[in-house]
């Protein structure tokens, strides 16, 4: 696929650091949700160190602390990775000031997210704190993949590239998506992989709630649908990202019936949770390419029939 000019040479080495912070970023919730499903979330019983003595699993403590210890190693490592996209960036920070921002964005989400998860033990892995946790994680998945899709996309004002109606209901696709989240972390705080053995529950019946996560989930998949057929009747630059979009929500939709169906084996339930930061990622972008650069010179009048027209 042939990149769109932006005027201004982006380095090969910020394009595999920012693939490797949006990598890093989905790998953090795998090995987060590995913590979470082995009952791994109490391992290292104290924070910043893992134990009152040692910075570092001893031996005494079970392979759950080897567990909960890797995963906080590879904070480190999403850290690190963070780090050098700002450095990276900083010589195009005049130029592409949205690299910038995105960039420092991201390293400060990532040390919020340290105190979160200090936090969350700190206070027995409670449900709201862990969902808290999640969502903030699937945060930062959707930041680096508009990071890079900010790469290639020229700097400047931009316009509406679609029709209004079609990026109203993307927005409201966007608000419908969040909220099949929010209860699917509130279901997830309700069952029965919280983490530990000693931790508590969000107080909520389980089953009931699956029910109501499911509702939000197929008026998304029903609203994604609308939006690749519009975007492919139309021709919309959307159409690409919303396919992408609708074959996640599929799969997605086909894990969450497996796992209700079959008691919520951990892997289900793991993939699960990364297929929802890849999918709202996926979202994501989509709503990025709701716009386009404004051309040179172009009157008002004419970027209004642009959008008419599309």
């Amino acid at each position: 696929m042939n990149r769109p000019s932006t005027g201004l040479h982006i380095p090969t080495s910020l394009r595999i650091f920012a693939w490797l912070s949006f990598i890093a970023e989905t790998t953090i919730i795998a090995t987060g949700g590995a913590v979470r499903l082995t009952g791994s979330g109490l391992g290292c019983p104290t924070w910043p160190t893992c134990t009152p003595g040692s910075l570092v699993p001893t031996e005494e403590l079970s392979y759950h602390s080897l567990i909960e210890f890797g995963n906080r190693l590879m904070t480190g490592v999403v850290g690190i990775i963070a780090l050098v996209v700002v450095l990276l960036v900083w010589r195009l920070r005049r130029e592409r000031r949205d690299l910038w921002v995105l960039s420092l964005v991201v390293i400060g989400g990532i040390v919020a997210q340290a105190i979160v998860g200090g936090i969350t033990v700190w206070t027995g892995l409670n449900p709201f704190i862990v969902g808290f946790h999640y969502v903030s994680s699937l945060v930062l998945v959707c930041i680096t993949a508009a990071f890079l899709a900010r790469l290639d996309a020229a700097p400047g004002p931009r316009e509406l590239a679609v029709p209004r109606w079609y990026a109203i209901l993307t927005h409201v696709t966007t608000l419908v998506m969040a909220v099949s989240i929010a209860f699917g972390v509130l279901t997830t705080g309700a069952g029965p992989h919280s983490g530990d053995s000693e931790a508590g529950r969000n107080g909520f019946e389980a089953e009931i709630l699956e029910h109501i996560h499911a509702w939000p989930g197929y008026l998304l998949l029903g609203l994604t649908v609308v939006l690749v057929v519009a975007a492919g009747i139309r021709r919309l630059p959307t159409l690409r990202w919303t396919l992408v979009l609708l074959a996640a929500e599929l799969v997605q939709v086909g894990v969450g019936l497996y796992q209700a169906r079959n008691g919520l084996p951990v892997l289900a339930v793991g993939i699960h949770m990364v297929l929802a930061a890849l999918t709202a990622a996926a979202l994501t972008l989509v709503v990025l390419h709701l716009k386009r650069p404004v051309a040179q010179g172009a009157t008002e009048p004419s970027r209004a029939e642009a959008v008419s027209a599309a």
